[in-house]
């Protein structure tokens, strides 16, 4: 595999596309590989072209960069797919945040569990099913590497759907949450021995050391210290829960039944409510701000993000050993979540491809919480599975945030009005409106 055929999926996608590109080439084996762009959007496409060239240009790869309007061009024959697509765009978000805030429901990034993450699901699980049905076709020996959230719930249904078994789920947040640790109780990274799990945004540190000794110790004097560290969601559950959350609080906050329904805990843990709307305006300036830049001749920035991807497809090319964090299905990983769930764990990667690697038990509280989370996403993926839009209803009635903020007619007028809203990209079978009409 000297020159790998590379497929991205929903490249336009531009500023998370030069981020790996970035990564990708700066491996001097992965210089002369095939970068295979995929996105409906001819203007973003054509902006993804352009930045792919200019990135190879400047980092020295002699790449060969090719865009395709018809994703099973871009698929045809690709030793790995990068999926980075998200089905609606900033439209669709927006409907995500609008249409629970006017029932009184409050979220913060919406993604990945709770009404925004249920809706986000349902609209991405058709490109998924299709994806995977061409990959399956098309590229059959390929590695499906996925960034689109919700992460927990698209591995699961990718993997039920379709019946795929080369796919993991990347997400950065244990990787950021440790630098981010170290920092703080100042110890460079590259010393630290860290090993967490969970599942996907709701993940746990589990160990925390730096040459044999414990840092556990260390945060808690830090917190004991800080009163302003003491206003982070992540914090507040580390100092009941014992372990430290690998994600940040305004994700954190969406997952447990604690937070967003107290207006009191909104002030004390300053709670960004809607706060991803922001990073959704942020998103399409950077994207403008590149395709003028390039336009106009202008240099852009090239930087490494250091994501999973790139050190994926780089040691399964070259041998190089490393170990990453993935969203598998669970198959035993985790003993005391379910089976079926999808869990976040450590994976060994080299020619062989990626390997999970078992974690045992959670201790009892973490799981406890997980599994709620695996349950909310099963009922999700159930929905679409046996085409049952009742299943939908019941994900939201589960979901602690939700369930915490609304009754029960609260949540299957809301799941209606979502229905209505992102009716168009719903599989058919789940279009049905069900107002409060009996469900058994």
């Amino acid at each position: 595999m000297t020159h790998p055929k590379i497929a991205f999926i929903g490249a336009g996608s531009v500023v998370f596309t030069q981020g790996l590109l970035a990564d990708l080439f700066a491996f001097p084996e992965l210089k002369g590989a095939h970068i295979a762009l995929h996105d409906i959007d001819a203007e973003r496409l054509t902006t993804a072209q352009a930045a792919a060239d200019y990135i190879s240009g400047h980092l020295g790869a002699h790449a060969t960069v090719t865009s395709h309007a018809d994703r099973r061009e871009a698929l045809a024959g690709a030793d790995f797919v990068i999926n980075i697509v998200q089905v609606g765009m900033g439209e669709a978000t927006r409907t995500d945040f609008e249409i629970p805030a006017r029932h009184g429901l409050r979220q913060t990034i919406g993604d990945t569990l709770g009404v925004g993450g249920i809706f986000r699901a349902l609209r991405t699980f058709p490109l998924l099913k299709a994806l995977g049905e061409d990959i399956a076709e098309l590229c059959p020996d390929a590695w499906l590497l996925n960034y689109t959230n919700p992460m927990a719930m698209n591995i699961q249904y990718l993997t039920r759907a379709t019946g795929l078994t080369k796919v993991v789920g990347l997400c950065h947040s244990v990787y950021w949450t440790m630098r981010d640790l170290a920092e703080l109780v100042d110890v460079p990274y590259e010393e630290i021995t860290y090993r967490a799990a969970g599942v996907n945004h709701q993940a746990w540190v589990l160990r925390f050391e730096h040459q044999g000794r414990d840092l556990y110790p260390r945060l808690d004097e830090l917190i004991a210290q800080d009163a302003q560290l003491r206003r982070r969601v992540r914090v507040d559950m580390y100092r009941r829960l014992g372990y430290y959350p690998t994600e940040t609080s305004e994700h954190s906050s969406e997952y447990v039944p604690w937070y967003l329904h107290h207006d009191s805990e909104i002030e004390r843990l300053r709670l960004p409510v809607g706060a991803y709307l922001g990073i959704v305006d942020e998103n399409v300036a950077a994207y403008h701000h590149t395709r003028d830049a390039l336009a106009a001749g202008e240099p852009l920035t090239v930087e490494g993000t250091m994501e999973y991807a790139p050190q994926i497809i780089h040691s399964i090319v070259t041998g190089t050993p490393r170990t990453v964090y993935g969203n598998v299905p669970n198959h035993g990983l985790i003993d005391n979540l379910p089976d079926h769930g999808v869990v976040e764990v450590p994976c060994l990667v080299d020619a062989s491809g990626i390997q999970p690697t078992r974690a045992g038990s959670l201790p009892p509280q973490l799981a406890a919480l997980n599994r709620t989370y695996l349950s909310m996403n099963d009922l999700v993926v159930r929905a679409a599975l046996d085409d049952e839009p009742r299943h939908i209803r019941h994900a939201a009635m589960t979901d602690p945030a939700t369930a915490a903020a609304l009754t029960v007619e609260q949540i299957w007028r809301l799941c209606d009005d979502m229905v209505a809203a992102h009716s168009a990209r719903l599989q058919p079978s789940l279009r049905r409106l069900l107002g409060d009409r009996t469900i058994h």
